[in-house]
């Protein structure tokens, strides 16, 4: 099970500049969804993927899925030469996203999310809108399940700011 509350905790207090998406986003927008992991898109700049780095090294970041034992360094190189990893980690997994699709990366998304407090927590978080826009780009089977409990959040929330 993840615990939300302390990867989040670890993020914002590793000083670690990421943007929530996905299933957490959409909880913290209204959505009834439950998710398994915290989506976030972190910036690529060299001294955030090393505050990254030595935020996470401690919750000892593996690949999901891979086979016990697979060669894998959890350090700056390693994510500077990668973009997006699938972790689990021992607060829960942990899905980093260099960018996503429909979106693009934390330079891209910066202006199109808020800050935030999920559990007590400042964080950015995508604004609605935007989620929306990456879940239908996503293209999978649960981004679209969830798409329309979004769009009537959307809705609701444009006709309370008319109000």
């Amino acid at each position: 099970m993840t615990d939300f509350k302390r990867l989040l905790s670890v993020l914002s207090g590793g000083k670690v500049d990421y943007i929530l998406v996905g299933g957490m986003a959409a909880t913290v927008h209204g959505a009834s969804r439950l998710t398994q992991d915290l989506d976030v898109v972190y910036s690529r700049e060299r001294a955030n993927v090393e505050r990254l780095i030595a935020a996470m090294a401690p919750y000892q970041p593996y690949l999901r899925g891979a086979p016990p034992g697979l060669p894998f360094l959890w350090d700056a190189e390693t994510v500077l030469r990668g973009l997006n990893f699938t972790l689990t980690t021992t607060l829960g997994d942990l899905d980093l996203l260099g960018e996503i699709t429909g979106g693009g990366g934390y330079d891209d998304l910066l202006g199109q999310s808020s800050v935030i407090e999920v559990f007590g927590i400042a964080c950015r978080c995508l604004d609605l809108p935007v989620l929306i826009q990456v879940k239908r780009a996503a293209g999978r089977p649960r981004d679209f399940e969830a798409l329309a409990e979004l769009e009537a959040l959307l809705e609701e929330q444009r006709r309370l700011d008319e109000i």
